[in-house]
């Protein structure tokens, strides 16, 4: 259930934020079902906002949300497995 994921490269002018880089991103991409305006953003698997400026060469990346708590899914797996055991 992943979906695929996209990469875009862009140049921005020093002192760039991360929306500055979304926005070039998204002139290059179009919306491509990408939630632009919703999505969390970080930079290499930690959070940050928007208006942070990332240094040269950082991956700005775009956090969709997970589709199931994680805690709730292994609750759930764990369950099923033990039903399964009973038979």
């Amino acid at each position: 259930m992943h979906e695929r994921q996209r990469q875009w490269a862009v140049e921005l002018p020093l002192r760039a934020s991360i929306q500055d880089a979304l926005e070039a991103a998204r002139r290059l991409a179009g919306d491509e079902g990408v939630p632009w305006e919703t999505a969390e953003t970080g930079i290499y698997g930690e959070p940050h906002p928007r208006d942070s400026v990332p240094r040269d060469g950082d991956r700005i990346e775009l956090y969709r949300p997970l589709p199931v708590d994680p805690r709730e899914g292994r609750r759930a797996r764990v369950q099923k497995l033990r039903r399964a055991q009973r038979r």
